[in-house]
């Protein structure tokens, strides 16, 4: 679904600058201004987009989360959230210092600001949606410790936490129309304030416990745990990482379960419940090496009083992986926005609000290869009448003269155009093969375009 900027800005030409800007993001899928812009009007019209006063970065946010308020219902719903910095440090001698950036958690080397979104799926087949709400946000410019701010004695809403509160209870106001809302967190999450203040009948909280906490009942999780009976086992996939020294692996993992009540911890707002009923799942790999073992500790809202139960509560909790390449496409592997010659850090958390919006369409292209046999997405939903006819072309290049070569999916569908972009970004199209990754169309979607507009110039050069 295409962002239309509908009454964002209080100016129709800036919502028409904005529309061509996400198309010409997703198309040319490069962080570069100069390179972007086809001339000199084009490249003017987005320094003055991304500077103007009325372009807000409340104001886009608005727009991408009301396209997610219109698709989630009836639905029941992942809300994942993570936090990644943007490190501004390298153009320190070009940026802007102003209140719009600040340190950030690279010691002396960092300058930049903050981005916590929270990124929404369908939870029965993980269709990526879109974002139900995108914080963004900088520290002060001052180098100063927790312990000269005082940390530990702010109440929650003046810490830098509470930004897992916070989106998740925007998150339900976006996700209004959803039938059930689950929101997904890391260890980061894992706040008693949060299990107090977010859940509701149709809200539930699943987050990895950070610590091993002390129950009602006087012992620890893990002691609680451990007395437990192993329900079941739950493989995953664990990718292999050069510089930790891990090597790709199938882990094996025992699961438990049982229902716990929460201490309230001495951190935590005294007006709150002194203790809160949840469950927790334990998934603790077996045969691993001691440096590479995987432990998860999760809790959630969601009542877990079977082993399928429990299986589904690691499995929701394993799509955390989705956020971390939302990440990896806007920094290093793929908008590169560390890299804006932008000279406004305002400018530059514009350009990557409206980078995360094109980056769900990347994610709606490699869904196209998990959906079941017989079901399709039209491929409107990224491409346009003319390109789609360009696909075509490129289709008719790109197929072998065997069957096995040949695209198998239906014309005007997502993933025929899916099968043409991941050819032309390096994958091979053979069955056998692993489905192309993210980055692999990222790269195909940069050649496609660079042949489309080849494609579109001819076409209107020998058109009578």
């Amino acid at each position: 679904m295409e962002l239309k900027f509908e009454n964002c800005f209080g100016d129709a030409r800036l919502q028409k600058r904005a529309i061509k800007m996400t198309r010409e993001l997703f198309s040319k899928s490069i962080h570069s201004i100069r390179q972007i812009s086809s001339d000199y009007a084009s490249q003017r019209g987005w320094y003055r987009f991304l500077g103007n006063k009325k372009t807000t970065e409340q104001s886009i946010i608005k727009e991408i989360t009301k396209q997610c308020f219109l698709s989630v219902k009836g639905r029941v719903v992942l809300s994942i959230q993570d936090t990644s910095e943007i490190n501004l440090y390298n153009h320190k001698n070009r940026i802007q210092i102003d209140d719009s950036i600040g340190t950030t958690t690279s010691s002396d080397f960092g300058l930049g600001f903050f981005v916590h979104p929270s990124f929404v799926v369908d939870a029965q087949c993980g269709f990526p949606i879109g974002f139900s709400d995108i914080k963004v946000w900088n520290r002060s410019n001052e180098k100063t410790t927790k312990y000269d701010r005082k940390y530990k004695k702010l109440p929650i809403e003046q810490k830098e936490s509470y930004k897992w509160i916070e989106s998740s209870i925007k998150s339900k106001e976006s996700l209004a129309e959803a039938t059930t809302v689950i929101i997904v967190q890391d260890r980061e999450g894992d706040i008693y304030d949060q299990f107090a203040i977010v859940p509701d009948t149709k809200t539930h909280l699943l987050i990895r416990s950070k610590s091993d906490r002390m129950l009602a009942e006087g012992i620890k999780l893990s002691d609680k745990l451990a007395a437990c009976e192993v329900a079941g086992t739950y493989s995953i996939n664990m990718p292999g990482d050069k510089r930790k020294k891990q090597t790709k692996r199938t882990a094996i993992l025992e699961v438990r379960f049982c229902p716990i009540k929460l201490k309230r911890p001495g951190s935590a707002s005294k007006n709150l419940k002194s203790e809160i009923e949840l469950y927790s799942v334990e998934a603790k790999e077996i045969n691993a090496e001691s440096d590479q073992i995987i432990n998860w500790k999760i809790l959630t809202t969601l009542p877990v009083t079977t082993i399928e139960e429990a299986l589904c509560i690691l499995e929701w909790y394993s799509w955390r992986w989705i956020i971390e390449e939302i990440f990896k496409i806007l920094k290093e592997e793929g908008y590169n926005i560390e890299a804006s010659e932008l000279e406004s850090a305002r400018s530059i958390k514009k350009l990557s609000l409206l980078m995360l919006a094109t980056i769900t369409k990347l994610l709606q292209m490699r869904y196209c290869y998990s959906i079941p046999e017989g079901e399709t997405l039209e491929s409107i939903m990224c491409f346009t009448e003319e390109q789609q006819e360009c696909l075509e072309h490129q289709c008719a290049a790109l197929e072998g003269k065997t069957e096995k070569l040949k695209n198998p999916y239906p014309i005007n569908s997502l993933a025929r155009a899916t099968w043409v972009i991941a050819r032309l970004g390096g994958w091979k199209g053979y069955k056998s093969e692993r489905s192309p990754g993210i980055t692999t169309l990222w790269m195909g979607l940069r050649r496609f375009y660079d042949i489309y507009e080849g494609w579109a110039l001819s076409k209107d050069v020998y058109s009578p």
